[in-house]
């Protein structure tokens, strides 16, 4: 034990100084360097300016007027939460800060090249993996056996760290062979493996979803009652999965195999052929039948391919899909005259299907810096602006979010791939047990909710609240309450770090009057409750 004793004393001083060094409240600068402009500036413009019309005409329609900007830190803070999950650290709005003072009018705008920046984040990669995957996989463990839901979500994150196209992603987790560890592209086929039987039927069903953006699955077993779609289209596209077999070298294509159903009314098999319900002449003419489905459902001709993803980033960004009233993955068929979708979705796929080439232009437009605050009197009026996109909406965040945004307000330095081992390691398991307590939203997270009074309790009387807002040497809240320069800057940091946001007058006042005079214990207790506040405040949990 003595030796044990010796050997970890010197690297808890080395974790405590590497902790301590560069967490001052106003310094900390990551290298990361700030790009002076963005990728395919020469068409950019046109195409943020086209969609800006676009959303004009929308609003009009609906006699909306002119949107209201938001200001700069509420854009930070809106821009980290959808590309990385979490609100910005008091690190990185201080280097935003410091970047809006040197930059110049020559350059591109710095909102535009701080997304830039955030994009070329791996928690970019890794953070739209995962939201990503929620469509293609769900959230369920599966069968472990032939099922490995974690190599599939870092899988995804190295092809959008690598910018594959997302037309590619698409044709390697429908048609892809091997075994679920060695090619983790299939593990979106045997997430639907029940013992050893695959379920043709779900898988059929996820694929139109996730890939068409439209739900299918009453057509399995008659035709939609309020759609288009056919039972016989519906076996038809099942067909195509009607090869899979589940071989010791893993999933394979046996052309011996063919796809049956059983007849509801003589209760008979019978065969059924793979056929597409339009556009039959996308189908490639060479290949197995999962990669003739691929190239099906990826071919330049189908709108809906495209318009599914750019509605599904759409949501992403801004909370809600760009048809509000329509679940993400229920789109009704493309309309004759296309919309803003297919302006957005024509521009993903002349720029190679590039999913960050979406975000760029998605994060310029005038509808993103906008305020969430409008000139609505009354609930049913702000759903109209909000259906039309008169305002930014306001949506609760999503557990990953809200769990994503307390860790972080607890540290002063970013949370990220660069942090301590045990800040990552810390990060994880929370996070983990914070969303499963809190309650995950599965894959149909884009669905608004409600927020629960087990929801609410559990944030205000937690153990993991009061484990982030403990003032420690580690923690912000201490490190705020010991080295800010004196009480307004010990409010305006607390506020920085967990709203991102300094305090309006009437709140620093009130909050000063609190602070004066207390020394010692008392101070530091004071602003642990100011943090409390802050983390439980409507504010903290919205996506504002």
């Amino acid at each position: 034990m003595k030796k044990l004793r010796i050997i970890l004393s010197p690297l808890v001083v080395v974790l405590i100084i590497s902790l301590m060094i560069g967490m001052t409240i106003r310094t900390g600068v990551n290298p990361s360097p700030l790009p002076s402009s963005i990728p395919e500036v020469d068409d950019f413009v046109e195409i943020v300016d086209a969609a800006n019309r676009e959303l004009k005409l929308r609003r009009e329609s609906a006699s909306l007027g002119e949107l209201q900007p938001a200001n700069d830190l509420t854009i930070l803070r809106r821009l980290s939460l959808s590309l990385h999950g979490t609100i910005p650290s008091l690190e990185e709005i201080r280097r935003f800060e410091d970047a809006q003072q040197r930059t110049s009018k020559s350059e591109a705008d710095l909102i535009t090249r701080w997304t830039e920046r955030l994009l070329r984040d791996s928690r970019f990669s890794d953070y739209f993996a995962e939201r990503l995957a929620r469509s293609l996989v769900g959230t369920d463990g599966g069968q472990f056996i032939v099922y490995r839901r974690d190599r599939f979500v870092d899988w995804l994150g190295e092809q959008l760290a690598a910018h594959r196209p997302w037309h590619h992603i698409t044709r390697d987790v429908i048609a892809d062979k091997g075994l679920w560890t060695g090619k983790p592209a299939v593990n979106f086929i045997t997430a639907g493996i029940a013992g050893d039987d695959l379920d043709h039927e779900e898988l059929t069903g996820k694929t139109v979803r996730a890939f068409l953006g439209q739900r299918i699955d009453c057509a399995q077993c008659h035709d939609h009652p309020f759609d288009d779609w056919k039972q016989t289209e519906f076996e038809g596209l099942a067909a195509y999965y009607g090869q899979v077999n589940l071989t010791l070298v893993g999933i394979e294509d046996k052309t011996s195999l063919e796809y049956e159903v059983e007849d509801r009314l003589s209760l008979e098999t019978r065969k059924v052929s793979p056929a597409v319900p339009f556009g039959p002449e996308w189908l490639p003419e060479q290949g197995s039948r999962r990669e003739k489905l691929a190239g099906w459902i990826t071919h330049d001709d189908n709108r809906r391919f495209r318009r599914a993803i750019t509605n599904r980033v759409w949501a992403l960004m801004f909370g809600a899909p760009y048809y509000s009233h329509i679940s993400v993955d229920d789109l009704p068929d493309p309309p004759d005259e296309p919309d803003l979708l297919d302006l957005l979705a024509d521009d993903f796929q002349k720029h190679n299907y590039d999913l960050r080439r979406l975000v760029r232009v998605m994060t310029a437009t005038e509808l993103f810096r906008s305020s969430s605050q409008s000139s609505a009197q009354t609930e049913q009026e702000y759903e109209i602006h909000k259906e039309y996109w008169g305002v930014y909406p306001m949506t609760r965040l999503r557990p990953e979010q809200l769990i994503g945004s307390m860790l972080q307000s607890s540290s002063i330095k970013t949370i990220d791939q660069n942090s301590h081992l045990l800040f990552r390691a810390m990060r994880f398991f929370r996070e983990q047990d914070f969303v499963r307590d809190y309650g995950d939203l599965g894959p149909d997270e884009l669905d608004q909710r409600s927020g629960t009074i087990t929801q609410a309790l559990l944030r205000m009387n937690g153990n993991l609240t009061k484990e982030l807002i403990e003032s420690n040497p580690f923690n912000s809240s201490g490190r705020v309450a010991n080295f800010s320069g004196n009480d307004r800057e010990c409010i305006e940091n607390s506020y920085l770090v967990c709203l991102t946001r300094r305090p309006s007058a009437e709140e620093m006042t009130y909050f000063e009057q609190q602070l004066s005079e207390l020394k010692g214990q008392q101070r530091t207790r004071a602003v642990i409750d100011l943090y409390w506040s802050l983390f439980n405040s409507l504010e903290f949990s919205w996506n504002h």
